[in-house]
């Protein structure tokens, strides 16, 4: 459920996670997740299928995503989906005047445009099976447009964890990657993108019991 603080703006749950108010209701867990997959849908996968143009930084017109969402869902509001952008603890997607864009996650080809990474290491968690393929060959994006990489190894075994009961962490080292020429954006405090990872810069991390 998203509902809005007076103070402290949007927020997930029944109350403020700052100040303990339940605040004004904006939408219902059922309809945000419904709009979750709509607006994954048409920022970061099918643009053109929902009539939007998108740019090659992955920016689209926002009024123009409010009418084709309101068209498709009648309780769909400009201020609904403000409130599903800013309330994301997982800062998916972004606002910037007029566009919005999804910061990641991206199948369709983009030329994101983030600052660049300054983290000296960066983390990646793969499945058992999947170790030694990666170790030999590196790392490359399946299914979307850039690796997703993580800023620790906690949110690398976070991320693995959704599809391997014992993920094994990765880590990279993106210092001398980035001296040897290779590119990585920082998009938030959690992710890291790159085109792809090379094998000479990754070994696998002895994770504590």
């Amino acid at each position: 459920m998203i509902r809005k603080c007076k103070e402290h703006g949007y927020f997930r749950g029944e109350v403020c996670p700052e100040c303990g108010n339940s605040g004004r209701y904006v939408l219902d867990d059922e309809r945000e997740e419904r709009l979750g997959r709509f607006v994954s849908g048409a920022l970061r996968h099918f643009p053109d299928d929902v009539g939007l143009t998108m740019d090659k930084q992955g920016w689209v017109n926002m009024d123009l995503l409010c009418d084709i969402m309101e068209r498709r869902y009648r309780w769909a509001s400009r201020e609904r989906l403000v409130s599903l952008v800013e309330s994301d603890v997982k800062n998916r997607y972004e606002i910037t005047g007029s566009r919005i864009r999804a910061r990641y996650g991206h199948s369709v080809d983009v030329e994101l445009d983030y600052p660049e990474n300054e983290l000296p290491y960066l983390y990646y968690g793969v499945s058992q099976e999947e170790v030694d393929m990666l170790l030999d060959a590196g790392i490359a994006p399946l299914r979307q447009t850039y690796v997703h990489l993580s800023t620790t190894p906690e949110k690398a075994t976070e991320s693995a964890s959704v599809h391997t009961e014992n993920p094994v962490v990765l880590e990279i080292d993106a210092d001398e990657a980035q001296n040897d020429g290779i590119e990585f954006m920082a998009v938030n405090s959690d992710i890291v993108l790159a085109e792809s990872v090379p094998p000479e810069y990754l070994v696998v991390v002895e994770m504590e019991e």
